[in-house]
């Protein structure tokens, strides 16, 4: 059985991200590895903050902090709001770390000695108010191909159009603002992609064919404008450094790595961090090098294709050595606040932060992963938000467990019911249940999160229409036994979905789960034959019934929300 190492791309360090950063990688991501763990694979899930770059040094900047302060506090930040919405991570390190850095400078020495790094002399951006050359990210302006005003040096966000700092249109400095900006000599590396492009190509051809659509043209979108040679050096502070025994000119300057060439990297750093906790059992080189056994899955928004796709992979082979490529990227479109960009800046939409002070995490958890945008960018709005939490985790969900329960409790004691023989209601039920949990079984080994949880959501409305057709608060008055079999059913239901809607909704799966005093309850999927059955809570089981696992959304409620975050034409 294949190993599966899961990684979702690095969220950056100048800040809270919003909901549509959670739902592009970060949520998917972590619902697929509970998923694969709970079918019982090998899974290592493998995060962390990106911190080097320009960015990182402006928002250090701005808040007054030495930058590797800043890092720390916004990793720890952002680390107690993944740990808030459930996102179990194996690791989630920090590409700042020393091992990140040490192999960056390894797997750059590689490049340089199998020929693929070239020292260049450019003409780069210097600004005269700031005495310094700018990287590119220091570099604002006008998007030459979109119009977008507030374009890097790099890349415009607007049309994700790559960009070097002299295609601006009215180009100024990130850090002054002035305008009085020349362009000088200065030497930098390259990563020449060019004398790669075959591989890339050959390896997009044999690996590729089963990636999403929106990932694999993308990719070949790149490779059919070109491989540049690229730079891979910026002129900062902060970042992994140039190593001065392959490099010394450049290293004496102060150079470090381009954040794009060593924030992939990370993913490997950040494995060696957690091995390096144990040592002793765990060991980062069978995930990443020579890991034949390794089944490799990407998660991230459409703007981090191309560096996944083809710049990651092309270091990777430059260096000739077996390090583990990418075997299917599961890449995501926009998720947009009422058809427009979050914004910080302009206090637009949502962030991760204000979501779990309003409501707890799996109710953000089950409506991200329902409206995921998978195959075309997708709207959060808050009508859509109470709708989906209010019909499919209220009303099919909860209330299900709650009245169930409840009746059961009132009517039979603290115990489960034993009753009548299952009959052919109960046969029928069994075949739509191991059905409907083939199909979601289907779509999450597929990695269709949208298609699964609509399954997921027909498990449940299953339930409801049978206690709607048995209608026990009836059957009780003529035949207590019947009543009492359709109880047990229900039950043996709701032991059911605590087990399958985990990946979605973790912390109100334990909590029906907990609901039974099962002895050593440690199931940790349903297999087709127990969904048949539906007899793995038995007559006698004690049980208790939860708190309400989710309160409506009201209008009051509703109000509030659009008044603080905006809503229609904020």
């Amino acid at each position: 059985m294949a190993r599966h190492l899961i990684t979702s791309a690095l969220p950056y360090i100048n800040g809270i991200k919003h909901l549509g950063n959670m739902v592009g990688s970060m949520l998917p991501a972590d619902v697929y590895a509970r998923y694969m763990r709970q079918r019982g694979h090998d899974v290592l899930y493998i995060c962390a903050t990106d911190e080097h770059g320009t960015p990182a040094e402006l928002a250090a900047k701005e808040a007054g902090l030495p930058v590797s302060e800043f890092c720390a506090q916004q990793h720890d930040a952002q680390k107690a709001i993944y740990d808030g919405f459930s996102l179990a991570f194996d690791y989630f390190g920090r590409s700042s770390s020393e091992q990140n850095v040490e192999i960056t400078q390894r797997i750059a020495r590689s490049l340089n000695e199998n020929g693929f790094i070239e020292e260049r002399a450019i003409r780069q951006v210097y600004s005269l108010t700031d005495g310094r050359f700018l990287p590119d990210r220091y570099i604002v302006g006008t998007c030459p191909h979109c119009g977008y005003d507030k374009a890097r040096g790099d890349q415009c966000e607007n049309c994700t159009r790559v960009l070097d700092p002299t295609d601006l249109i009215d180009a100024r400095s990130a850090i002054s603002g002035s305008s009085e900006l020349e362009v000088r000599e200065t030497k930098h590396l390259f990563l020449l992609q060019s004398k790669l492009a075959n591989e890339v190509e050959a390896w997009i051809d044999a690996v590729g064919q089963e990636w999403p659509t929106l990932a694999s043209s993308i990719a070949r979108k790149w490779l059919t404008e070109g491989l540049q040679d690229r730079s891979i050096t910026r002129d900062l502070d902060w970042g992994v450094p140039v190593p001065a025994d392959t490099w010394p000119e450049l290293a004496a300057e102060g150079k470090v790595f381009y954040v794009w060439f060593d924030a992939p990297i990370e993913y490997i750093g950040a494995t060696k961090e957690w091995s390096d906790q144990d040592p002793a059992n765990r060991d980062w080189e069978s995930w990443w090098y020579e890991a034949d056994d390794v089944y490799y899955t990407e998660f991230m928004a459409k703007d981090n294709v191309p560096f996944h796709t083809v710049m990651f992979p092309a270091t990777q082979l430059g260096t000739r050595n077996p390090w583990k490529k990418v075997d299917y990227v599961k890449a995501f479109n926009w998720l947009n606040y009422y058809g427009g960009k979050f914004s910080t800046s302009q206090k637009r939409g949502i962030f991760t932060d204000a979501a779990l002070e309003l409501l707890p995490a799996d109710y953000w958890r089950y409506f991200l992963m329902a409206h995921a945008p998978e195959s075309d960018d997708t709207s959060f709005t808050w009508e859509l938000f109470s709708a989906s939490v209010n019909k499919d985790l209220a009303d099919t969900l909860g209330n299900f467990v709650n009245r169930v329960l409840t009746f059961s409790r009132k009517r039979f004691g603290d115990a489960v019911p034993a009753g009548a023989a299952a009959g052919e209601a109960e046969r029928k039920l069994g075949e739509e249940i191991a059905q409907l949990l083939a199909e979601y079984e289907q779509h999450m080994d597929t990695l269709q999160f949208r298609k699964a949880a609509q399954s997921l959501r027909s498990l449940w409305s299953a339930g409801n229409a049978y206690l709607e057709e048995k209608a026990p608060w009836l059957e009780i008055k003529t035949d207590q036994d019947a009543a009492a079999l359709t109880l047990r059913t229900a039950m043996n239901l709701i032991h059911l979905y605590s087990v399958i809607s985990e990946p979605f909704i973790p912390t109100s799966a334990r909590a029906m789960r907990a609901a039974f005093a099962l002895a050593g309850d440690d199931r940790a999927w349903v297999t087709s034959d127990e969904a048949r059955a539906l007899d793995s809570v038995p007559a006698g089981t004690a049980f208790t019934v939860p708190p309400v696992l989710f309160a409506k959304i009201t209008e009051e409620d509703l109000e509030s929300y659009r008044e603080r975050f905006g809503g229609e034409g904020a």
